[in-house]
């Protein structure tokens, strides 16, 4: 599956679009990372705040076989 992403160097905001097509309702913020859903809760897009410092952390976590990434 393809993910178009954006990201805003200035405000250093990484954005995943997961679906082209639908209404935004609401979003669902969990830390640096918010999840922007439609009425029926189906996920739009996600937004990772400082971008720059939490995708490397992620990234690292992955490669380790981490399961959780502390900020």
């Amino acid at each position: 599956m393809a993910y178009r992403l954006r990201y805003d160097k200035e405000a250093d905001v990484l954005s995943v679009v997961l679906k082209e097509k639908g209404k935004f309702s609401h979003a669902v913020e969990a830390g640096d990372v918010i999840l922007h859903v439609d009425a029926s809760g189906k996920a739009l897009f996600i937004e990772v705040l400082n971008a720059s410092k939490v995708i490397p952390m992620m990234a690292e976590a992955i490669a380790k076989g981490k399961a959780v990434v502390a900020s």
